[in-house]
């Protein structure tokens, strides 16, 4: 007959390794998934990012925005002017036809 001692001894170091290196590789594939589930939530932000930045104005698009706007204010200003004179105008005219019928 054959002695089984010594193969019970190298079975039981096989399984205890078996079982460690499944636990390692658990491990492993666990610490996988959530980086993948982070990856993959990361990706959706970046995607709705870039969704709301294209809808935004460039920079040429801003400052164009800024010299029309300047632009506007400069004929505000001008239109401002012009409504004040005629108002004095107005006046003038409205004091010498009152001056006239009284």
């Amino acid at each position: 007959m054959m002695d089984v001692s010594p193969l019970k001894d190298w079975l039981g170091l096989i399984a205890l390794l078996i079982s460690v290196g499944s636990s390692v590789v658990l491990f492993l594939k666990s610490d996988a998934k959530r980086a993948a589930v982070t990856i993959s939530d990361h990706d959706k932000r970046i995607q709705r990012l870039e969704d709301e930045m294209r809808h935004m104005p460039d920079k040429e698009t801003v400052h164009k925005l800024q010299l029309d706007l300047t632009e506007m204010k400069g004929q505000m200003s001008t239109m401002v002017k012009s409504s004040e004179a005629t108002e004095r105008a107005t006046r003038r005219v409205e004091d010498f036809l009152m001056s006239k019928a009284a």
